[in-house]
């Protein structure tokens, strides 16, 4: 599985017309193949901080993802909206842990006793 997490910052006077791409950029992108999720958020600390975080099946589904027609109209209309750079990570996840293996209530997969908490 591969996630990416974006921060989008947008100019106040152009906060509405951000959130219509981002709503019809989300609509379109769900539908594509090897789509997980894909979803846009308002900062809580800055209402002008788009966040995005996206979930695909493969990184083919991620770069199929980039030529598609939608992405091609996003990107071209979205410059207008800024207020800064937009910064994005990308994670490839090795394994995905199961909520359900949680016995003990302490937030860890108690089946993998194995692999160490990550403490952030």
């Amino acid at each position: 599985m591969i996630i990416v997490h974006g921060m989008i910052p947008v100019k106040p006077e152009r906060r509405e017309l951000a959130l219509e791409l981002a709503r019809r950029m989300g609509v379109a992108t769900r539908k594509e193949p090897g789509c997980i999720s894909y979803d846009f958020y308002v900062g809580l600390s800055d209402p002008n901080t788009l966040l995005l975080f996206q979930e695909w099946q493969d990184m083919e589904s991620l770069s199929a993802h980039f030529q598609t027609e939608h992405m091609d109209e996003f990107m071209q209309q979205l410059p207008d909206c800024l207020n800064g750079q937009i910064t994005t990570r990308r994670f490839a996840v090795a394994q995905e842990l199961d909520d359900d293996s949680d016995d003990d209530g302490d937030g860890m997969g108690d089946d993998l006793d194995a692999t160490p908490p990550v403490i952030h």
